[in-house]
C-alpha cells in the first residue's frame, strides 16, 4: 500500500493535503471523537455547547476555563507527519495544506501555504479595539475570572478560532476549494470526515488519486483509490523519505 502512495507522490507535482485532529494526536494533542477524545470527557456542559459562540457570549468565564485547559497545548511540537509535509512543500510537490486544526504545528514545522479552516489559537483579537495578541499575551492578560482582557481598552480578547454557530472565513474556504480543485493527488489524513462544511471539500477534488490515511474507517473510504489504516506520521514519513532519496 505504501508503495502506491510513494509512486503517486513521485509522479505528482500538485499535491494537496487535507488534515484533521488525527494529524496532531501524535504530538500529544487529543482529538475530539475517539475513545479518549475531548467529546468523551465529562464537563458541566457538553463540549460542543462549551465551544459554541452563544456559550462564549453568555458564559465567558466557563468558556475560557474550558478553552485554556482543553484546547491550548503550548508545549506541543510538530511530529513526523508535519515535517514530512513541510519537506514535500520544499520539494515543490505539495501546493497546499488544508487543515481543521488550530494548533499552528504545520507552520512550526516549516510549511508556508496552510489554510486553517477553523482558525488558530496563535491569533487573537480584542473584540473592541481590534488589537492583535499572541497566545502568550492571551495567557498573560487574564483577569481574576481567567478571561483574557485587552490591556488597552479592557474588552475581551477573542481567539481566532471558529466556534460552533460561526461561519468559516470565506477567503480561507475559497482558497482551500481552489487548491483542492487544482490538485492531481489529494491526501486526506487524520480526520473522521464528519465535520461539515470542512468534510465536504473533498467533493471538489477531480484529480487522479484520492488517498485516505486514518486509523479508523470513514464514510469516504469507498470513494478513495487507496485507504491506509495506520499511523499518519509513519506513513507520510516513510513515503516522503523514499521520494526524497530518489
Amino acid at each position: 500500500m505504501f508503495m502506491s502512495l510513494k509512486e503517486w507522490i513521485q509522479e505528482s507535482n500538485n499535491i494537496v493535503f487535507f488534515g484533521g485532529a488525527g494529524v496532531s494526536t501524535e504530538s500529544n494533542i487529543p482529538d475530539f471523537r475517539s475513545d479518549n477524545g475531548l467529546y468523551k470527557k465529562k464537563y458541566p456542559y457538553p463540549a460542543e455547547i462549551m465551544l459554541s459562540h452563544s456559550f462564549y457570549l453568555s458564559h465567558p468565564k466557563e468558556f475560557f476555563d474550558f478553552y485554556f485547559n482543553q484546547m491550548i497545548y503550548p508545549n506541543a511540537k510538530p511530529n513526523k507527519a508535519h515535517y514530512a509535509l513541510s519537506k514535500l512543500e520544499e520539494m515543490g510537490k505539495l501546493k497546499a495544506i488544508v487543515t481543521q486544526n488550530i494548533d499552528g504545528l504545520h507552520q512550526f514545522a516549516g510549511s508556508k501555504n496552510v489554510y486553517e479552516l477553523h482558525g488558530s489559537v496563535l491569533r487573537n483579537t480584542c473584540t473592541h479595539c481590534q488589537m492583535k495578541y499572541s497566545l502568550e499575551d492571551m495567557m498573560k492578560y487574564r483577569d481574576s475570572d481567567g478571561i483574557p482582557r485587552c490591556p488597552k481598552c479592557g474588552a475581551i480578547i477573542k481567539p481566532d478560532v471558529v466556534l460552533y454557530e460561526e461561519g468559516l472565513d470565506e477567503y480561507t474556504l475559497y482558497s482551500a476549494v481552489h487548491a483542492i480543485e487544482q490538485a492531481d493527488l489529494l491526501i486526506v489524513g487524520g480526520t473522521s470526515l464528519v465535520v461539515y462544511p470542512a468534510a465536504g471539500l473533498i467533493d471538489y477534488f477531480h484529480g487522479k488519486h484520492l488517498v485516505l490515511i486514518n486509523k479508523d474507517s470513514t464514510n469516504m473510504d469507498s470513494k478513495a483509490d487507496l485507504v491506509i489504516h495506520n499511523s499518519i506520521g509513519k506513513v507520510l514519513d516513510d513515503s516522503v523519505c523514499e521520494v526524497y532519496v530518489k
